[in-house]
């Protein structure tokens, strides 16, 4: 699964990767994204405009919010048969703004989280879904769920699933206004090439969302 993420890169390293994006002003660099928390995302609603969305999917059908909770992440080889996700992989998908995330491994007699990143240390995109979810009170709430993959060689060593990133010249197919085919769709949710990443222990902090700073990135020698 993916539970938390970062996104530190400024404005300008988004627009260099996104270079078609419209940008809000004003971004801050974020260490520790947890769920339930606002995100970064293109939907694919054709405007190519940066929003954020609550992580953790509430389908437009549901009558609990409380539902987000539990879907922050969607298996790429099921999203067409589950309910809570059948419809926004054809209708609604997304790209969700990253440039690393954290797993958790076994170590020492307790858990070490790892700091996952490209070796570039650019920003990139997971695959994501999103849909909006209007209350009794007239209200909207837009929300977005990750999709997760098999493990790349990699990531195989730290967890048994890891994020779907996709390739630059994947993006633009996956956020096509277009109702989707799913077979085509599904061949783009494959493991990210491990050649491309790197992974290092980090300190405890990032445990708490409410740590949100630059030690939680940063590599330690003793986990």
């Amino acid at each position: 699964m993916c539970g938390r993420y970062s996104l530190t890169a400024d404005g300008s390293a988004i627009q260099e990767l996104f270079p078609f994006l419209n940008i809000p002003p004003g971004m801050q660099p974020r260490f520790n994204i947890a769920p339930s928390q606002p995100v970064a995302v293109i939907p694919n609603d054709g405007k190519l405009t940066l929003d954020f969305f609550k992580w953790g999917l509430v389908p437009s059908w549901s009558k609990d919010p409380e539902i987000g909770n539990r879907l922050i992440n969607a298996r790429a080889e099921t999203l067409g048969e589950k309910p809570s996700f059948r419809n926004a992989f054809k209708y609604h998908r997304c790209l969700i703004l990253a440039d690393g995330f954290f797993e958790w491994t076994k170590s020492n007699g307790g858990k070490t989280p790892m700091y996952i990143r490209l070796i570039s240390q650019k920003p990139f995109a997971f695959a994501g879904l999103w849909d909006t979810w209007h209350a009794p009170d007239g209200s909207e709430l837009r929300s977005c769920v990750i999709i997760t993959t098999e493990p790349n060689q990699l990531m195989e060593k730290i967890h048994n699933r890891m994020p779907v990133i996709l390739p630059a010249d994947k993006m633009m197919p996956w956020i096509d206004p277009e109702p989707g085919n799913l077979n085509a769709l599904s061949k783009l949710l494959i493991p990210f090439p491990a050649e491309q990443m790197t992974a290092y222990p980090v300190s405890r902090l990032v445990n708490s969302p409410a740590n949100d700073s630059p030690e939680c990135i940063l590599p330690i020698n003793n986990p």
